[in-house]
């Protein structure tokens, strides 16, 4: 029956039918988890074609239009509020061609097509001895999709913004027509569409900078959270091809995972990296653990000493036989140590009915000591209250890196009217939390979440990651962007989206459509 409903909305909303029922479109959490509140289609692109005729029917009825890839989202920002909206997927528009990669060469080319995802880009280039780089998130992401709400590595050394691998890319714009944007900083169509928001339109293809295959290793230590919050945070990252923290609250804690590149040579260990998937067993203790944690704050201390003691351990095993790793550093191929993905005897946490809301912020790196301390300033007071705060999520909260990279709306551009100083790198403060399905499915002292974001945007110059914050987060985060980065953005979004079939809850607050 929903097939049958899905067609015949598809015949509604393209002939412009404003009657159409509609229905929420999900993150990758699933059900209960909207990305987009209500929508009248999903469309299943199958070709660049397809996206260009989709798009010009719903231009020539005034429809809106979203694409998505993964659904890689958090919270409801996808889309307008607007009932009629068409999702594209472009999950199965997923073609790689015109590899180019000379013997000897230090780069080469590629063009991948909308639904190609980090996984399969990484195996296709593994497959032909080649790599993209440190320009990589997670395997769950469609590499277009994290070009467009730009997405990064932990990085301070080397290129991590997705968005630095990109030569060209190939737009299908509000009228339906594809448009090549060249990689230019003076040209605002660059610095535009390098961090779109999908504002100007669906990205369709996209020519990709690429290196001879390498591996990596991978080392982590643990440290005394006074060793972070009173130590050269700069000097301990940006030494490494890619580095990050996990901080453990209240175990005062953190972890230091630092890799670099090494001689193809050095080891023939084939280290994976597990990201997101878990055992059923694990998935039914924690799943218990944190539902109690909702309202024991005793639930959520033994969930952080258990996950911090299973962290501190390698998360990887060895490729060829699927056997656990014991020991660091652990070495292998640059995407499977950097990334990795799932095990092939387990399930990604949000199938075992573990799900999550986050928050993410970036401040200067120089003021990456202040601002860690602020957050454990807030954790204390709270304590001050009787009231325990901790980490929910299995790799505690994730504090990540950016190399400067300058665009209108990346999380790492600089030059910007706040004053501060982005020159060096920022800082990203990634705090994943673990969203109960059970009572009113509110987080333990849940009240203090909202709280933070306030006082870390309202006392530093911050910028938000654009999946992972919700709407209240954006509408106070506005204040701290370049209001001249903002104007010319929408003079650009004018040009490609006239009409504004694009439009999304982020675009509107950040008044590109006044």
């Amino acid at each position: 029956m929903q097939t049958i409903h899905r067609v015949l909305l598809s015949g509604l909303a393209l002939a412009g039918v404003s009657t159409v029922s509609a229905e929420p479109y999900n993150t990758f959490d699933g059900e209960g988890f909207p990305a987009c509140n209500d929508v009248a289609l999903v469309h299943n692109a199958t070709s660049v074609d397809d996206i260009v005729n989709i798009v010009k029917n719903a231009s020539a009825n005034g429809t809106p239009v979203r694409a998505s890839g993964k659904g890689h989202m958090w919270y409801d920002t996808m889309c307008s509020d607007n009932p009629e909206t068409i999702i594209v997927r472009t999950e199965f528009v997923n073609g790689i061609s015109n590899f180019s990669l000379e013997e000897g060469a230090e780069s080469g080319t590629v063009d991948i097509e909308a639904g190609v995802t980090f996984l399969q880009f990484a195996e296709y280039l593994h497959a032909n001895n080649a790599s993209m780089g440190y320009t990589l998130v997670n395997w769950n992401i469609t590499m277009a999709g994290a070009v467009a709400m730009g997405g990064h590595r932990s990085a301070i050394r080397e290129d991590s913004m997705v968005a630095a691998g990109v030569l060209s890319l190939d737009i299908v714009n509000g009228d339906g027509d594809i448009v090549t944007v060249e990689r230019d900083e003076n040209n605002d169509d660059w610095l535009a569409a390098s961090t779109s928001l999908g504002l100007l339109g669906i990205i369709v293809r996209m020519k990709f900078k690429i290196y001879p295959d390498f591996k990596v290793f991978a080392k982590q230590e643990t440290l005394d959270e006074d060793d972070v919050l009173n130590g050269d945070i700069y000097g301990m990252i940006a030494p490494y091809a890619t580095a990050n923290f996990w901080w453990w609250p209240y175990m005062k804690k953190f972890h230091w995972r630092y890799y670099d590149k090494i001689p193809l040579t050095l080891s023939d260990q084939q280290g994976f990296q597990n990201t997101f998937s878990i055992s059923d067993a694990e998935a039914a203790v924690a799943k218990a653990t944190l539902e109690t944690g909702r309202v024991l704050a005793t639930s959520n201390m033994f969930f952080e000493t258990t996950a911090f003691t299973l962290w501190s351990a390698p998360n990887f095993r060895e490729k060829t036989t699927w056997t656990t790793i014991t020991e660091w550093p652990v070495y292998g191929w640059n995407y499977d140590v950097l990334i990795g993905g799932l095990y092939p005897d387990e399930k990604p946490e949000w199938e075992e009915g573990l799900h999550g809301a986050t928050l993410e912020l970036a401040f200067p790196i120089t003021q990456a000591n202040d601002m860690l301390k602020r957050v454990r300033q807030a954790f204390d007071d709270e304590a001050k209250k009787g009231i325990i705060m901790t980490s929910t999520y299995r790799s505690g909260i994730n504090i990540k890196f950016g190399r400067p990279f300058y665009n209108f709306l990346g999380q790492v551009t600089y030059n910007t009217s706040d004053g501060a100083d982005w020159s060096k790198g920022a800082i990203m403060f990634d705090f994943p939390t673990y969203k109960p399905t059970t009572g009113d499915g509110k987080r333990f002292n849940e009240d203090f979440y909202p709280r933070l974001a306030k006082t870390l945007i309202d006392e530093f110059p911050c910028r938000p990651h654009w999946t992972k914050n919700t709407r209240e987060v954006f509408a106070n985060a506005t204040k701290n962007l370049d209001p001249d980065h903002l104007a010319r953005f929408k003079v650009v979004r004018q040009k490609f989206d006239p009409q504004g079939i694009f439009k999304s809850i982020i675009g509107e607050i950040l008044g590109m459509y006044d």
